[in-house]
């Protein structure tokens, strides 16, 4: 099964985490298909916390992905904050 979930990177004590599609079976090695966005929990400055490319996100849903509900609340947080912009 195909999933969108949270990778982590960055320092120690300063984590960042990417929005990935992976496979199941390989999720735990760090492998994965494609980098769909990024989640910065703390930024600091002019930093972003929350970058997605949604295009890409429902496709993969199209296609079978199942997002975890981490990264589910994060589209949804994501779409509330871009509608409020325009």
């Amino acid at each position: 099964m195909v999933v969108i979930r949270l990778a982590r990177f960055g320092t120690k004590h300063l984590p960042r985490y990417r929005v990935t599609v992976a496979d199941q079976k390989y999720a735990a090695k760090g492998r994965f298909l494609e980098v769909v966005g990024q989640y910065n929990p703390a930024p600091e400055g002019k930093d972003k916390e929350l970058l997605l490319n949604l295009d890409k996100i429902n496709y993969w849903i199209k296609k079978g992905a199942q997002p975890t509900e981490r990264v589910l609340s994060l589209i949804r947080k994501f779409e509330k904050t871009k509608i409020s912009n325009i």
